[in-house]
């Protein structure tokens, strides 16, 4: 599966004047990103999103340069970094020898998979012993242009192109869902609920149902006896919201199959085991804890917010204890000294994000060992049914 409606993230970056700039006017054809002789001209990640061909719809995340000095100049490094972990593909580029910075990047990229492509810019400058330094040692990691001229841009398209990643193949419904199959949906009307449509979870359940020529039948959870009377047969799996799992598991017979969107959607964009698993650490908690929620998008919080709210109340009352949490909201991922002390993080569904990014969060946590839980995972548990909606289909 591709990233279908997804755009491609590219992130460019490079020391100070390396024409990081210059490079995305070149790709784009256009007079779009400031170009200056003057080092530093990009002060934080600048976001560019657009169409280019032949690539299709991307993202483009140019970067301070990352041999940036003083205070300020160490802040636009840590954005820089920042930005890093939302990329599919890196861009480094350079106009010499490799040095500390360019070691530095070439780690962070190595660090979190992040396929990338060294681009030496300014060709029309330099002697060939330069360009074939890179050639031999990087060889199809390497593409050499001069923005400037625009010679090269195109090859450099093309090696994009052909390192687009390509995404695990996860529906989000359960291969088990055959044809003429009947999947009953409980999406709760409430204050939480967008007046007027449907989030994303329950569009894309929606539509691939379809896909699977299945039937998709939506109620809420106070239609749900009623439903289940005018069927003809047993629903083959219910899907419901996740704060609403205890009411709904106590009106869906127990022979039905039943999990939440929550939960699919973990199982879609990342991995479900790493989700769930050690989810016993939660009667270890002990007043003072730190715990990190974490969410893909940036919503307006919500007096009765599932995240900053409910998840937090819930969590106290199940143990009893005093817990610290945080909330990081949106595609920023935190700094590695800032999740130190952190006990556990509880992560939405990542319906927002590419598996790709959304795998590379959970690399990155596993590698500091921190407990890591899904919202649905993790309401479940604390409602006594996690078991059921863990369907063994589902691992």
């Amino acid at each position: 599966m591709s990233l279908g409606g997804y755009r491609l993230n590219i992130v460019i970056s490079g020391k100070r004047n390396v024409g990081k700039s210059s490079i995305i006017n070149s790709l784009l054809n256009q007079d779009i990103a400031l170009v200056s002789d003057y080092p530093g001209t990009t002060t934080d990640p600048v976001y560019k999103t657009m169409e280019l061909h032949p690539i299709g719809p991307v993202t483009i995340i140019d970067t301070p340069g990352i041999d940036d000095v003083g205070n300020l100049g160490n802040k636009r490094v840590q954005k820089a970094h920042h930005a890093f972990m939302k990329s599919d593909i890196g861009l480094l580029v350079v106009d010499d020898y490799p040095d500390v910075y360019f070691s530095n990047i070439l780690k962070i990229f190595e660090k979190n998979a992040i396929p990338f492509l060294i681009v030496l810019n300014k060709i029309d400058m330099f002697k060939s012993d330069i360009i074939e330094y890179y050639s031999k040692k990087y060889k199809k990691n390497f593409v050499s242009i001069s923005a400037k001229k625009n010679i090269g841009i195109e090859e450099l398209k093309n090696k994009i192109v052909s390192m687009k990643p390509e995404e695990r193949s996860i529906p989000m419904i359960p291969e088990f869902i055959k044809e003429n199959d009947i999947v009953l949906l409980i999406i709760p009307i409430d204050t939480g609920a967008p007046k007027g449509r449907l989030i994303m979870p329950q569009v894309n359940a929606i539509r691939e149902i379809l896909d699977k020529k299945a039937f998709p039948v939506e109620t809420s959870i106070e239609g749900i006896p009623n439903v289940l009377k005018l069927l003809s047969k047993k629903p083959d799996l219910v899907i419901t919201d996740s704060q609403a799992i205890k009411k709904v598991s106590q009106l869906i017979p127990e022979d039905i199959k039943l999990t939440t969107f929550s939960i699919l959607e973990a199982r879609h964009k990342g991995d479900l085991r790493l989700l769930s698993e050690n989810i016993e650490e939660i009667e270890n908690l002990n007043d003072g804890d730190s715990i990190l929620i974490m969410e893909g998008c940036a919503h307006r919080p919500m007096s009765e917010d599932i995240g900053r709210v409910k998840i937090p109340n819930w969590l106290k009352k199940y143990t009893g204890k005093e817990l610290n949490f945080k909330f990081i909201a949106g595609k920023e991922f935190p700094d590695e000294e800032d999740l130190l002390n952190t006990k556990i993080i509880i992560h939405c569904g990542g319906c927002t994000l590419t598996r790709t990014i959304m795998m590379r969060r959970l690399v990155h946590i596993k590698r500091l060992n921190i407990p890591i839980y899904n919202y649905g995972v993790i309401i479940s548990y604390l409602n006594g049914v996690l078991e059921r909606v863990m369907i063994p289909d589902l691992l």
